[in-house]
């Protein structure tokens, strides 16, 4: 089975913030998605989010020559060598920012979180750190791939709070997990199946915190042909809401390619792609 990805991704501002502090990256030859949201004072979450995202694109990039992923720190058992390169770059990513926040006082603190997908053959690989998300839309249903990993998320799964009570929480912005704020991280990771149809949203909590997933949901379907489009409307739902943080996204559809296709390079435009996997 040969598959096609079509990928739009897109960050803004918001209404309310004069800096953005998140950032993305991807790069479809090698199937890899990244979304990252910074944090820290002096414009320091800026520089984490790209830290991120660089030392992550460069990982895969110089392991792609030879296929091998060097493994950093300890391989999770049970997962794919795929989702444990995932791992082994979210450490690297760790490493620098941590290194480089110790190395300058006035970027003390400084972190971000991640999330990451890693499409390869005929499987998806996931590996996040955080509250930034990743929703998974297929056969019309939307389902969350990761949990937060926040202060009232965690109050949720102990059923101290309801989700409901998370969602108007005053602490919904104290994160348990960010890259950065320890020597050490430990990234959640998945491992899945790809179908023809499947639609995958990478956000920062600029997003998910003002939309809701049944309107994420209701706006992916009806730009079913065009992930670009996509992008824009749920970017400008998130400002209709109040837009108080800064907002992005990445949006990728795995389609069957036609046999015809599969001898040509297909491309075009700064935001959408299709390239064979």
């Amino acid at each position: 089975m040969s598959y096609s990805l079509q990928v739009a991704g897109k960050s803004d501002v918001g209404c309310v913030r004069t800096n953005n502090e998140d950032n993305l990256g991807f790069d479809t030859r090698l199937g890899l998605f990244v979304v990252c949201d910074g944090m820290g004072g002096q414009a320091a979450g800026e520089v984490a989010s790209k830290m991120a995202v660089d030392s992550i694109l460069e990982y895969f990039r110089q392991a792609q020559p030879s296929g091998e992923f060097p493994q950093v720190g300890p391989a999770a058992d049970g997962y794919s060598r795929h989702a444990n390169a995932l791992a082994s770059a979210v450490r690297v990513a760790n490493q620098a920012i941590h290194d480089a926040a110790e190395a300058n006082h006035k970027r003390k603190g400084m972190g971000s979180t991640i999330v990451m997908v890693l499409v390869h053959d005929e499987f998806i690989s996931i590996a996040h750190v955080g509250d930034s998300r990743i929703y998974l839309v297929r056969q019309g249903v939307m389902q969350q791939l990761t949990n937060d990993h926040s202060l009232v998320m965690e109050q949720v799964r102990r059923g101290l709070i309801t989700r409901e009570q998370a969602e108007k929480s005053e602490v919904q912005n104290i994160i348990l997990r960010a890259l950065g704020s320890e020597a050490a991280v430990q990234p959640d990771l998945d491992d899945l199946m790809a179908q023809p149809g499947d639609v995958l949203l990478l956000a920062t909590d600029g997003l998910t915190k003002l939309v809701p997933d049944e309107r994420m949901h209701g706006i992916i379907a009806a730009n079913a042909d065009s992930v670009e489009r996509t992008a824009d409307e749920l970017i400008q739902a998130a400002k209709d809401a109040g837009g108080d943080d800064n907002i992005t996204c990445i949006l990728l559809r795995i389609v069957r390619q036609p046999w015809y296709q599969r001898w040509f390079k297909i491309g075009g435009g700064k935001v959408q792609w299709q390239n064979s996997i």
